[in-house]
């Protein structure tokens, strides 16, 4: 009886840690699609947002695919911005000399890491208990500005 309980304790350990993992994958999953910007919701430098905008995420096997499309229309500047990242997990892309972008899972934060001409971009998705997506943008010199965004 003893030898049997030494047999399923590897086993059940093994089984907790394949579902904690199928746990975390499932997660990575959760943020693919395309998502719209809610702009009434979101912060841009301590501004309330009114551009709009477009994220699309496909975790696929751990290849990351992020597709960003945002429009700025302040009082004083009008900015498109596009912009992909396609990739296997946490390697880098490079796109000349001073451009390189980082895709990566940190728990189930999706954390994307952009540095041009040194200066260095981080880019947080996670989802959000209401269903909705939240990216929060760190750039050096700016405040750090908040997006919401539902599934389409």
């Amino acid at each position: 009886m003893a030898l049997q309980s030494r047999k399923r304790f590897p086993i059940g350990i093994a089984c907790l840690v394949l579902f904690a993992a199928s746990g975390f994958a499932s997660d990575h999953h959760s943020l693919n699609g395309t998502w719209s910007m809610i702009p009434a919701q979101g912060q841009f430098e301590g501004q309330p947002v009114i551009q709009s905008g477009t994220v699309t995420i496909n975790d696929r096997e751990h290849n990351i695919y992020i597709s960003r499309n945002f429009n700025y229309d302040g009082a004083s500047e009008s900015v498109s911005y596009n912009f992909s990242t396609d990739g296997r997990e946490n390697s880098t892309i490079h796109n000349g000399k001073t451009f390189k972008s980082k895709a990566k899972w940190d728990d189930h934060v999706l954390k994307v890491t952009t540095t041009e001409d040194n200066s260095t971009t981080v880019e947080r998705y996670n989802l959000q208990p209401d269903g909705t997506m939240m990216l929060v943008v760190e750039r050096p010199s700016h405040k750090t500005t908040t997006f919401l965004f539902h599934r389409q």
